[in-house]
């Protein structure tokens, strides 16, 4: 195994590697995107930034009402635009990713997670936080726009309208600059349509999945353990809970139907990630706090799937004398994600698909996620977009986080076909 290959030395490798070396959690964007926009810069784009508002934001559903809980100060978004033709009369695409990247372990970790390693076992990989998701997909789509001026301008080519390369700050924490931008557009000129390059294992994903964040306490009564009979654990109540949860994500699985999720065993996947329950190993379980994550099938709204779960949970409630009596409280927390759907035979669809016929893959159909993305806030705004990248969600937010470099490359080539595709439509 080599800590260096190919791939790594070329401007494309190096641009990402660069790219990935920037550690962009916790709101830690800036110095990134200052280093992009002079790349950007440096390329020949025009360049634009933008800073969100939070209390703009605060308007939006999926953020929270408290200006305060937004964390958008000083996380700048950046931009690039080449215009092609007469601009004006043709349309404008958007290629969009982001910068910022959750949290890493390091001692989970066989390396540093912003050192990236490239190996070569037959297939070049590299590992890093960020290698799916998704900083070598923001590096696809830079070099995607160039490698499509570079056509025009050889003659290759022909394209009339905009190509935009947007590298946007906080998507982990529900979107943040790309919800300003579409609450505000940035750019003196309309967006048409999108394509955000999130790791979907290179599928046109027309179709995302929503979210709703729920924090679920359950208040019981400490007590010594020697006398654990005088207390009443919260633990027995809350695995009813749990239990009555996964039964209705099970009848939801087969009475929500999408045909665009039929393939998976979950479609609408129910999560309790986070639980703490009692203060001290010598006593009774008082108090608990559980934070779940309900999915929102396309075609369903937010409000709608969390009343579903409200009048589940007032059912086992109901069915016992303690939580009849101390109710447990079931509140929102942190982002909501609305689903988000396009059809597939939006304009920029059909360009992604004929690129992607043109460019080998053998399954260019139309699919679903189970997870959520900037995508939404862009359909909301009435800019149709899909999403289409490189690398598998399966990989993402994992130790070791890996791709394959040839899909990099590969959807490098995609992204290029597709914009000409649509550069070529009529606005």
């Amino acid at each position: 195994m080599s800590e260096r290959s190919a791939p790594a030395d070329t401007e494309l490798g190096s641009f990402v590697d660069r790219l990935l070396r920037f550690d962009t959690t916790g709101g830690d964007e800036r110095e990134a995107q200052r280093w992009l926009k002079r790349q950007l810069d440096a390329f020949g784009f025009e360049t634009f930034e933008w800073t969100a508002d939070a209390e703009r934001l605060a308007d939006h559903p999926s953020f929270p009402d408290d200006p305060a809980e937004i964390d958008a100060a000083g996380r700048p978004s950046v931009a690039g635009v080449f215009e092609f033709g007469t601009p004006e009369d043709g349309p404008t695409l958007i290629l969009n990713g982001h910068v910022d990247v959750v949290p890493a372990e390091s001692e989970n970790w066989t390396a540093d997670p912003f050192d990236p390693v490239w190996s070569d076992d037959g297939e070049t990989t590299l590992t890093a936080r960020g290698a799916v998701d998704m900083k070598s997909a923001v590096g696809a789509c830079v070099f995607a726009a160039r490698d499509l001026k570079s056509r025009v301008e050889s003659g290759e080519a022909d394209a009339n309208g905009r190509l935009v390369v947007e590298s946007v700050a906080g998507e982990e924490e529900g979107g943040i600059g790309a919800a300003a931008a579409a609450l505000d557009n940035p750019y003196p000129f309309e967006r048409d349509a999108a394509i955000v390059a999130e790791p979907t294992d290179r599928r046109a994903v027309t179709a995302t999945e929503g979210t709703v964040m729920k924090r679920l306490r359950i208040r019981g009564r400490a007590a010594h353990a020697a006398t654990r009979w005088r207390g009443e654990d919260v633990l027995p109540h809350f695995e009813r809970i749990r239990r009555a949860f996964f039964e209705l994500e099970a009848e939801r699985g087969e009475s929500v139907e999408h045909p665009l999720y039929e393939e998976y065993p979950v479609p609408w996947p129910v999560c309790v990630g986070r639980v703490e329950a009692g203060e001290w190993a010598s006593s009774v379980a008082g108090a608990l706090t559980a934070e779940w994550r309900l999915g929102v099938a396309p075609g369903e709204t937010v409000a709608e799937v969390e009343a579903a779960f409200e009048e589940r949970l007032d059912e086992v409630a109901a069915a016992d004398e303690w939580l009849r009596e101390h109710p447990p409280t079931f509140e929102r927390f942190s982002i909501q994600f609305e689903p988000a759907e396009i059809d597939a035979d939006e304009p920029v669809v059909r360009a992604l698909r004929d690129a992607m016929a043109a460019t080998g893959h053998e399954d260019t159909d139309p699919a679903g996620a189970t997870y959520g993305a900037d995508s939404r806030l862009y359909v909301e705004a009435g800019v149709p977009t899909v999403l289409y990248g490189p690398g598998t969600v399966e990989q993402a937010h994992f130790p070791d986080e890996s791709i394959e470099w040839a899909d990099v490359e590969a959807v490098r080539e995609t992204l290029t076909e597709a914009a000409a595709n649509f550069l070529q439509s009529k606005k």
